[in-house]
């Protein structure tokens, strides 16, 4: 049987301890900096819940980085790999009605989650799409800034066409679709052409609460 997390909430709707990730999320979906993590007994998640969040939340377990394939040499992180939030950052992400539906995306600083770029609505995308081009939004931006910031996303297909270079979508492609493919060569064209310094780092949700740029819609 596999071994089950415990879940410490000490900001959200209720607080506690919780032996579900759905129970956690139902309490921290939408609130504004929730403040929760997961732990793999229930003595530690209460003793944790008994210390305060200021002594716990936003460090996790480091994993590291997974190798690319690519002959250009870039950092595109598969998985949270820092010990802690880096909040000189981007966040970035996808808000969607359907899947294929209307997609918009945000860049946020994740420091004090003002906008920093935000694009659409553009009809019938996906989710996956949307979290790709905002990817490649952020690093375009970065790049004109001169900036080695980080950025984050809470999408693992997108960093992994990003490490390959290539999107592997079965959206079809004809009238409806062609702003959403549009959008998506272009930020091909430009990850294929470029290079650029920074970290693109899987945003650890369960650990640090719902990415900054989220969009409440889950």
């Amino acid at each position: 049987m596999a071994k089950g997390k415990f879940y410490v909430v000490w900001v959200g709707k209720k607080t506690g301890v919780f032996t579900t990730w759905a129970e956690c999320q139902a309490q921290v979906s939408g609130v504004k900096d929730a403040k929760f993590k997961s732990y793999e007994s229930k003595l530690a998640a209460d003793t944790a819940f008994k210390d305060g969040w200021q002594k716990h939340w936003g460090s996790g377990k480091a994993v590291a980085p997974a190798q690319s394939g690519s002959s250009v040499k870039q950092t595109v992180m598969l998985e949270a790999a820092a010990a802690s939030i880096d909040y000189d950052s981007i966040s970035v992400d996808v808000g969607t009605r359907g899947n294929p539906g209307p997609v918009e995306y945000k860049g946020v600083d994740t420091q004090t989650g003002d906008i920093l770029f935000y694009v659409g609505p553009i009809q019938n995308g996906t989710n996956n799409l949307g979290e790709f081009i905002a990817i490649v939004h952020a690093l375009r931006y970065l790049k004109e800034k001169g900036s080695k910031q980080t950025v984050y996303t809470d999408s693992r297909t997108a960093l992994s066409w990003l490490r390959n270079k290539k999107v592997a979508s079965t959206l079809k492609r004809d009238a409806s679709t062609s702003k959403i493919w549009e959008l998506t060569d272009d930020a091909v064209r430009w990850i294929q052409t470029n290079t650029y310094p920074n970290k693109v780092v899987k945003w650890n949700t369960e650990e640090w609460g719902e990415i900054k740029a989220d969009f409440g819609r889950k």
